[in-house]
């Protein structure tokens, strides 16, 4: 496995997984790190947006360089990516991640973990439903389908 974190440079050649979903600081669980760990046998490349230097401090407009590299590389990853595993944290609230399976629903390349207690899992589940998205129960599920994607 080789990991690919923001903003770095987007070159591989193996499959690739968008890690999509809940990141928001304090609120959503490291589960980056944790899918990461588990893929760490399979010949994949993770996308992983959790940047390591990210700066809660900056302005989210266009005109922020950061800010700008951020969102580019996040929907530049999106776009390559073979895979997007999307993963929705009941803690959060998690708009971008709403905005971005929107986004992404019709490439048929989304799978979805979006567990009971999410604030908007009605919302979720029907899209899901509705473009014949993988939509699992939980994060051990969620993690079992993308080893066995790893593997395959």
């Amino acid at each position: 496995m080789i990991e690919i974190k923001a903003p770095n440079k987007l070159e591989f050649n193996s499959k690739s997984v968008f890690l999509a979903g809940s990141i928001e600081m304090g609120k959503a669980v490291d589960w980056q790190t944790r899918v990461a760990q588990e893929l760490a046998d399979s010949d994949v490349t993770v996308l992983n947006p959790r940047r390591d230097d990210w700066d809660s401090s900056w302005i989210q407009t266009i005109d922020n360089p950061q800010f700008y590299q951020q969102v580019k590389w996040e929907l530049d990853a999106l776009d390559q990516a073979d895979l997007i595993a999307m993963y929705f944290d009941p803690a959060t609230k998690s708009p971008i991640s709403l905005l971005e399976l929107g986004l992404y629903a019709d490439t048929g390349k989304l799978l979805v973990c979006c567990p009971e207690g999410f604030w908007r899992k009605g919302n979720v589940d029907i899209v899901c439903y509705r473009h014949g998205l993988t939509n699992v129960p939980n994060i051990e599920m969620f993690i079992d389908v993308l080893k066995s994607w790893g593997k395959a």
